[in-house]
This record gives C-alpha cells, sequence and structure tokens, in this order.
C-alpha cells in the first residue's frame, strides 16, 4: 500500500525537515528552477514563489503541478513600476533567491545579483540556466536534449545501430541542472552563515551533465570506455547489463555484473553453459541472443517470481503507474499521497529532521496576504492579492 503524507501544516510553517526556518524566494520558471525550489521545499524550508500575472507559462493547471509542492505564492508584475521593489523586499528577507532567466534578464529587470545582495549581502543568489552565464551559447535558447547532446551523455545512450534514445528531460534538466543548483545553494548557505557573505551560484545544465560523466571519462582514458555507444560494460553492450523483452511484451532489467551475482543470474536462467562467457567478449553476441531466447520464453510476472528471491541484480521494467505498488517501494513509502495525487516522497531520509510533503501544488498569488504578514513585506498587499 501507497505511503501517506503526514498530517500537512501550512506551507511555509517551520518545523519539518532539516531547512527548517530558511528562506527562499523562486522566481517563476519552468523545469530545473521549479523542481530544485520543491527540493528545497520538501527539506523544509519556506519557499515563496513569486509567479507572474496571467498563468502558467506551460498551461499546466497548477493543481497538478507537483514541481510547486509545499511552496507559497504570490503574484508580482515585474514590468510595473513597483514590481522589482516588491521582490527585493522579499529578497532582503530571504536567505536564497532562485532565477532561471537567460543572463542578462533579472537585472534588465532590476531584481539581478547586485540589485537583491545590495538589500541583503548574506543572499545566495541561485541562477539556473542551460548554457551558464558566459560562452557564445549563454544567450542562445535550448532545452535539454540539446544540452545534454553537447556535453557527450546524450550520445552515450542507445543501441548502436539507432539514433540517441532521450531519457525524457531527467538527465539535463533534472540530474544536471535542478540538483547541482541545490548542491551549490546549500554549501554557499552553509558559506554564508559562516562569513555573512552570500554570493552567487552559477548553475548550468551543461556544467553539471558533463560532471555526472566524470567516472566514463576516466575509463574512456584508461582504454576502458569506447567512445561510441551500445559497446561497453554499462550502455547496453554488454549482455549481462541491459534489457530482454518477455513473452508478454513486457522488459527485464540486468545488471549481473560482479560473478557471484552473473553466476546465479545463468543459473535461474537453465544457461550453465554460459559460465566462462562472463569474461570472453567473443562469445557476448552468443549470450545475448541465449538470454533473449530464455526472457522471451515467459511473461514478465514469471521471470519477476524466478528472480525475487536472488542476488542476480534483475528486476521487472515497471511503468510510471505501477512503480508506487510494487511491494518494496510500497514498504518503503517511496511514493504518497497528497491531495488525491499520487507523487514521489521526499527524499533523501533524515533521522533527526523528518520531511514530509507538506502542502500541494501553490496556486498562483493566493498566499499574498500570508507572506506578506509573515515576511513583513506590506508592500505586497498594495494590490488585492490575486488567484483562484
Amino acid at each position: 500500500m501507497l505511503g501517506t503524507a503526514g498530517t500537512p501544516g501550512t506551507a511555509g510553517t517551520a518545523g519539518h525537515g532539516p531547512l527548517a526556518g530558511v528562506r527562499v524566494v523562486e522566481l517563476a520558471g519552468i523545469g530545473p528552477g521549479p523542481f530544485a525550489a520543491m527540493l528545497l521545499a520538501d527539506l523544509g524550508a519556506d519557499v515563496v514563489r513569486v509567479d507572474r500575472p496571467g498563468g502558467p507559462a506551460l498551461g499546466i493547471d497548477p493543481a497538478h503541478d507537483l514541481t510547486n509542492r509545499g511552496k507559497r505564492s504570490v503574484i508580482v508584475d515585474l514590468k510595473a513600476p513597483d514590481g522589482p521593489a516588491r521582490v527585493l523586499d522579499l529578497a532582503a528577507r530571504a536567505d536564497v533567491l532562485i532565477e532561471g532567466n537567460r543572463p542578462g534578464v533579472a537585472e534588465r529587470l532590476g531584481v539581478g545579483p547586485d540589485a537583491c545582495r545590495a538589500r541583503n549581502p548574506r543572499l545566495v543568489y541561485g541562477r539556473m540556466t542551460g548554457w551558464g552565464q558566459d560562452g557564445p551559447l549563454a544567450h542562445r535558447a535550448g532545452h535539454d536534449v540539446a544540452y545534454i547532446a553537447l556535453t557527450g551523455t546524450l550520445g552515450m545512450i542507445g543501441a548502436p545501430d539507432a539514433p540517441p534514445a532521450v531519457p525524457a528531460n531527467l538527465l539535463g534538466d533534472y540530474a544536471g541542472g535542478s540538483l547541482y543548483l541545490v548542491v551549490g545553494v546549500l554549501a554557499a548557505l552553509h558559506h554564508a552563515r559562516a562569513t555573512g557573505t552570500g554570493q552567487v551560484v552559477d548553475a548550468a545544465i551543461v556544467d553539471g551533465a558533463a560532471h555526472l560523466s566524470t567516472m566514463i571519462h576516466g575509463m574512456l582514458a584508461a582504454g576502458g570506455w569506447q567512445d561510441r555507444r551500445g559497446v561497453n560494460l554499462l550502455d547496453g553492450g554488454c549482455p549481462y547489463y541491459g534489457t530482454y523483452e518477455t513473452a508478454d511484451g513486457g522488459h527485464m532489467a540486468v545488471g549481473a555484473l560482479e560473478p557471484r551475482f552473473y553466476d546465479e543470474f545463468v543459473g535461474l536462467l537453465g544457461l550453465d553453459g554460459f559460465t566462462d562467457a562472463r569474461t570472453d567478449p567473443s562469445r557476448w553476441d552468443e549470450l545475448r541472443k541465449a538470454v533473449a531466447a530464455r526472457f522471451s520464453s515467459r511473461t514478465r510476472d514469471e521471470w519477476t517470481a524466478v528472480f525475487a528471491a536472488s542476488d542476480a541484480c534483475v528486476a521487472p521494467v515497471l511503468s510510471l503507474r505501477e512503480a508506487p505498488h510494487h511491494p518494496h517501494l510500497a514498504a518503503r513509502a517511496t511514493f504518497t499521497d497528497h491531495g488525491g495525487i499520487t507523487q514521489p516522497a521526499p527524499a533523501p531520509r533524515f533521522s533527526a529532521t523528518p520531511t514530509a510533503v507538506r502542502g500541494g501544488p501553490a496556486r498562483p498569488g493566493v498566499d499574498t496576504a500570508d507572506v506578506a504578514r509573515d515576511w513583513d513585506a506590506p508592500r505586497l498587499l498594495t494590490d488585492p492579492p490575486q488567484g483562484d
């Protein structure tokens, strides 16, 4: 059964998570910036999202935009005469500000790092972009797939006889972008609390996505990785590290790298004659065909049962709707139900400062009065609060 979120308090109240008491201003955007701010909110920070007038940029129903969970929202028109001053009032009371505009846009709007840190020298100003704040492409448009293409990471993914496989927008936007922004913000916050001085964090997806491939670059330099996809140990080139189709059109994932795991894998498949093929690449094509034939003889659920109690490192490939119901993930409450929506629970976990989904997605503008009171920012109330 799915886990359920603990009794939700009002988003922004202290008492949940290791970042309780930390104030974050998020200038509304799309993709990795909102996800980074969601992670900070999951960890207990009071995140105030500054939304633009006119509704969400991607047209997503705000009630289902889970990257805005646990936040509060105010609406500010940064192009209005008093818009920048309202944001600067929030920045003066914040620990962190996150923005994801192209380089120079925040400065032109009057809420760039110099203006914000003039009001609050301790402020950590986090900048989330694809190309970074400088370089020949810094001012160009882009999306996840282009960023990971230039870093070499996209070119590693997929079969050798097919175009590179697009890993949704998880590798670039969220792994190479959001997570690196959060690491940078937390490191800079630690420095600010130790020294009293904030700084600007330039988190570029191209930098983060490149950094994720550090181990592979080491293997490449050592001659242990070929600079082409589908022929290496971890990219599907190895027959005991990859995926196979089952009789019912499902798939099983295999990661039997170590000798004892491999031996158990081929034993449970009934392929004992291939015990020595693990270290003999000349037999890998033969091994791959034999493994594929065996997996195609039974359904995904049947093979799941065969490997359930083993250390062969084999698992069924589940869909997004199936994953929350897997017995292990259900036992750990890896997914939770909140507001009628099944969603991933906050991660990682903390023994002394447990986290929780503290509120549903922020509705644009509905928290203006509360934020004005809690942050002592009455200028937000110059106009009536907007929202649903």
